[in-house]
Parts: structure tokens; C-alpha cells; sequence
């Protein structure tokens, strides 16, 4: 996990992040156009802190969402979160949740699998690390502000996903049959003990 990183190497990397530009949401080209889904949390406001207690350094479990706004043609909705600042080529996917009813609704908190917590009956894809359900924020410690983006898409009918869908199914399926789209950001930060001189050195 990503909190193992030591914390002098997280401010090394602070600078290299994946970007919001190559988040799902930025890269499946169907927002001009297409309607909008109004994404909310009861745990959380847009680009407001993530409580601990979702994250690696809490229990972990998925936190609580709602939406509104989903339009009638559509036959099913997808979500798919993922870590905008991840030292990685790619944003990191904390969850995938296809299949999801075509209507106004929400996910409770603890609804998807997470590495203490069995989680509900959700159809749930493959996150980074291969495994299915919620991955936990688990920033490197002193890598700064990590955005983390909760994205809901309205898809047309077409084919059913995989047993264990991943970001490329996701990606593929809005380009073909995105309808609307919605998103939420939480931010989290695992701050370190160490500070950052001007010069950009490191004190202990």
C-alpha cells in the first residue's frame, strides 16, 4: 500500500501525480452535450476532506453516496472512483460498481467489499490492486492532497460487463453508451512529520 512509501519519499514525488485530465470523467469525451447526474455524499462535501473513517488509516469502509438526475433511457449506471494524484502513470481505481439500477438511488455506507468489511451484493469490479470492492485513500505520507473522484455514468443498453469488469471495460462502455454523467470529489492528505525549506530541501 501506498502509506508504506517512506514519508522522504513522498515529498520527492509530490510533484508527480496522474492528473484529473486522465480521470475517466475527462477522458471518455461525452460530457458536451449529455446530461448531468447530481452526485452528493452524506460523509463528505464536494471537495471537502474525507473522513478517516473511510480510509486506510480508519475502519476503511466505503462511505455513503446518493444520486439524482438519471435520465429515463438508460438502462443501467456505473461507478467508478479514482485517485486523481496517485504517483502513477494512471489515476489509481479504489472501486468499480457496474450494474448499478437505472434510477435515482444511492449506495449506503459499507456497501461495497473492503479489506475488513463484507460489503453488500453490488456487481463490483477489478480496482488497482486487482482486487474487487473498495480500495481505502491511503495517500503517501507527505505527498499532499490526493483528490479522490466518485463518477457516475448513465449508459444505454448494449452489452452486460464482465464478471469482474476494469477501468478499460469502464472506459470503453461510456465511450459507446454514456448517456449522462455525474461527479463527486473527496480530497484526503496523510500528513508527515517533516517539513519542506523554500529551497525544497527536507528538515527533519
Amino acid at each position: 500500500m501506498l502509506e508504506k512509501l517512506p514519508e522522504p519519499l513522498g515529498h520527492a514525488l509530490r510533484e508527480a501525480r496522474a492528473g484529473l485530465d486522465k480521470i475517466v470523467f475527462n477522458r471518455c469525451g461525452m460530457r458536451t452535450g449529455h446530461g448531468a447526474i447530481a452526485v452528493a455524499s452524506l460523509a463528505f462535501a464536494d471537495h471537502a476532506p474525507i473522513p478517516a473513517r473511510y480510509t486506510a488509516d480508519g475502519e476503511g469502509v466505503s462511505p455513503p453516496l446518493h444520486w439524482s438526475g438519471v435520465p429515463p433511457q438508460a438502462a443501467c449506471l456505473v461507478l467508478i472512483v479514482e485517485d486523481a494524484d496517485a504517483p502513477t502513470p494512471e489515476p489509481l481505481v479504489h472501486a468499480i460498481v457496474v450494474d448499478l439500477p437505472a434510477a435515482d438511488g444511492a449506495l449506503h455506507e459499507g456497501e461495497l467489499h473492503s479489506p475488513h468489511h463484507e460489503g453488500g451484493s453490488a456487481h463490483e469490479g477489478r480496482n488497482s490492486y486487482l482486487r474487487s470492492g473498495w480500495l481505502p485513500p491511503d495517500p503517501p505520507t507527505g505527498h499532499g492532497t490526493h483528490r479522490y473522484a466518485f463518477q457516475l455514468f448513465a449508459l444505454a443498453p448494449g452489452e452486460p460487463f464482465p464478471d469482474k469488469p476494469g477501468r478499460s471495460d469502464v472506459l470503453r462502455a461510456v465511450r459507446e453508451r454514456g448517456l449522462a454523467s455525474g461527479m463527486l470529489i473527496g480530497t484526503y492528505e496523510r500528513e508527515g512529520t517533516e517539513k519542506i525549506r523554500t529551497d525544497g530541501a527536507v528538515l527533519a
